[in-house]
């Protein structure tokens, strides 16, 4: 028997029905010589702090730097007790391994697929042989020809080190500055991290930018002309910030009744079309044109993916190589009869395709994203947008460029420049594809000569004002993550900039609602601001290692080298390991003399020796061998400045209106601390209640 591992019970169904895998078991499925089993994902893990026997609550254990990383199974949603469910599939997988006499890794064909099977593998102590399945779409073809094309497992070793120093660094780095926020501040929900926390730092520094960000005005004139039966507004190519100079030259201008037609320059412009998708590209045009956030495209995608109707989308490349090239007629001709799509396969099965999105040295883990051959059936209506997004990037990077001449002419009035710049569309080309509006000029001027006279018909003074970097939004946050904070507006320099980039596209979803889950962002409409929280966590941060953009993007290319050249995974460790060092003790540091700021001179209740602190969403004693803690919010209020300063002053706070029960009943009460250190409500007598 051979065993199969995949990373989904779906996606073993799918290879069980190719393979002729009928027998349903407990966790797995048998028949044809197969054992096909499954993971749910990672099941297994470096193990917790906990699990090498150290107390989260001391600091002198900071940093946590095991000898040896341990591998224990998953842990539950609230990350306490072992999950059951993990620990028995494992038992279900072992079962299976033992059986088998080699394994086919069928769990998905990347950097993190590789590190689910592995971790599995290591810690079930399993030896024996295994091949790699590696495919980019699920359709039945496509696993056919990956299990003609198996490959010996010991050629992803590199890629299996690469996926292994990410989790060892987001392990030591994670952990042991997250609990050195934790304990300085008094919070458990806090947390830091290799990708995070740099993550964070860019949008508090864009937020701060622009807030502090003073408008500058300036001034440019206007006049206003007739060509034919149609009026122009020029805009002079000088700019002035003193009013009382643009002033002068206004009036000046005004006395000038004519314009001269200085110079005509026309020139073709050639806008090739774009590449095809990768997940970070789908993800920001997904957030432009949708608002959909970027782990809500990840997981439609994932969806579309399992239903077999596009190509593997944890994907970084936006190219494809020459043997996917030749089956993209095939896959157009499937369009034919979706009539937003008909004219333009038409047009393409006529005409030579397009291949600047085709190139075999340029493709990463897997090519960029496609359509499969399959054609949907019936699509709800955010995958519909999703899938549509990917069918016309697809349409449109196979297409001809767009070509057409753009006419810039200058005008003289006054011995002033002023400008008007039009276009006309020779070959529309890909930007025929979805028809979406040109570029702005896109309008036909008529032709005119040089040296012609123009009457002025009117003058203006515009006021202008400088304006701060935009905020982030979930598009432009990818973006710069994906180029490590750098403003690149160039797409060939952009491409160049990938490898330095931080978060993976498989990474930076989770890492961006990790933020908000944290508290430490929020959504403004479209913008992505911090809160508070974030913005306090960031000014306490900001200049350590741990909050430096670049730094991560130096990480994150030296796993990709790490997958070239597996001999510099021990070098990257060692310098994780001293990185580790240095940041936790920076944390401490920086972080203990900010500590004052949150003392009181209110008694601990319980131990009646530390002092209280108050934090942003708790309360907490100040004194090492104390555990007195207690959240600021209490069935659903949260406790302000004032009432928290009567509790610890007087022993009981003001009554406070608008407490929440658990069947959502009002209720109003004041709080003390009893015995037992614990926040109780007093209740007002009906009596003194009716009075009132």
């Amino acid at each position: 028997m051979i065993a199969i591992l995949t990373e989904k019970p779906s996606v073993g169904r799918d290879i069980a029905r190719v393979l002729g895998v009928t027998n349903k078991k407990d966790g797995y499925l048998e028949g044809n010589g197969y054992m096909i089993t499954w993971a749910y994902g990672h099941l297994v893990g470096l193990a917790y702090p906990e699990d090498y026997g150290i107390n989260r609550f001391e600091i002198n254990n900071l940093p946590i730097i095991p000898k040896e990383f341990v591998l224990t199974p998953r842990r539950s949603a609230k990350g306490v007790q072992t999950d059951s469910g993990a620990v028995k599939q494992l038992k279900v997988i072992d079962k299976v391994f033992s059986q088998c006499k080699s394994i086919i890794v069928a769990t998905d064909a990347g950097r993190e697929g590789e590190l689910i099977f592995r971790f599995i593998y290591e810690y079930l102590k399993c030896k024996k042989p295994f091949q790699r399945l590696w495919i980019s779409s699920l359709t039945d073809s496509a696993i056919k020809d990956g299990f003609n094309n198996l490959v010996d497992g010991s050629a992803f070793d590199s890629l299996y080190l690469a996926a292994k120093a990410r989790s060892i660094s987001d392990w030591l780095i994670g952990i042991n500055a997250s609990r050195a926020l934790c304990k300085m501040t008094g919070e458990w929900n806090n947390s830091l991290g290799r990708v995070q926390t740099p993550t964070l730092a860019m949008i508090c520094n864009r937020y701060m930018e622009h807030k502090t960000f003073i408008s500058q005005p300036y001034f440019q004139p206007e006049i206003k002309i007739t060509i034919g039966d149609k009026m122009y507004a020029l805009t002079g190519t000088q700019k002035y910030e003193n009013e009382q100079e643009a002033n002068t030259v206004y009036k000046r201008l005004t006395q000038c009744p004519t314009t001269k037609l200085s110079k005509v320059e026309t020139k073709e412009v050639v806008q090739n079309p774009p590449l095809l998708h990768d997940l970070t590209s789908l993800q920001k045009e997904a957030n432009v044109k949708f608002g959909f956030s970027a782990e809500k495209t990840l997981n439609i995608a994932q969806k579309l993916y399992e239903g077999k109707l596009i190509s593997y989308p944890r994907t970084g490349s936006r190219y494809i190589p020459e043997d996917v090239f030749l089956q993209i007629p095939s896959l157009m001709a499937g369009l034919i009869a979706n009539p937003l799509y008909a004219s333009v396969v038409g047009q393409l099965s006529k005409s030579k395709l397009n291949r600047q999105s085709v190139n075999d040295k340029k493709i990463t883990d897997h090519h960029a994203l496609l359509i499969t051959g399959n054609i949907p059936d019936k699509l709800k209506e955010d995958e519909e947008k999703v899938y549509s997004l990917i069918t016309g990037r697809m349409l449109e990077a196979f297409s001809k460029a767009c070509k057409k001449d753009v006419t810039e002419y200058s005008f003289i009035c006054d011995e002033l420049e002023f400008g008007l710049k039009g276009s006309q569309v020779k070959q529309m080309g890909w930007r025929g594809v979805l028809n979406e509006d040109m570029d702005e000029d896109s309008h036909l001027l008529p032709l005119l000569q040089e040296g012609e006279y123009f009457n002025v018909d009117s003058y203006n003074l515009l006021q202008k004002s400088t304006k701060p970097k935009p905020l982030y939004t979930e598009a432009s946050l990818l973006s710069a993550m994906e180029t490590a904070g750098k403003e690149i507006e160039d797409e060939e320099k952009r491409k160049a900039m990938k490898e330095c980039g931080i978060g993976t596209p498989a990474t930076r979803a989770a890492i961006i609602e990790t933020l908000f889950s944290r508290e430490y962002i929020l959504r403004l409409k479209k913008t992505i601001i911090p809160t508070k929280r974030g913005l306090d966590l960031y000014k306490s941060l900001r200049t350590l290692n741990i909050a430096d953009v670049e730094m991560t993007g130096a990480w994150e290319s030296a796993m990709a080298k790490i997958e070239k050249d597996p001999e510099f995974y021990h070098s990257f460790i060692s310098g994780i390991l001293v990185f580790t060092e240095q940041t936790t003790k920076e944390i401490l540091e920086v972080l203990s003399i900010n500590k004052a700021d949150f003392e009181t001179p209110y008694i601990c209740p319980k131990c009646k020796l530390g002092k209280i602190s108050f934090y942003s969403q708790s309360i907490k004693c100040n004194n090492s061998k104390c555990r007195f803690t207690m959240s600021r919010k209490i069935c659903g209020k949260v406790l302000n400045e004032k009432q928290l300063t009567e509790l610890f002053k007087n022993g009981e706070s003001p009554v406070i209106k608008g407490f929440k029960s658990k069947k959502g009943n009002s209720f109003d009460a004041s709080i003390f601390i009893d015995e037992t250190g614990k926040p109780t409500f007093k209740f007002i007598p009906k009596e003194k209640a009716n009075k009132k």
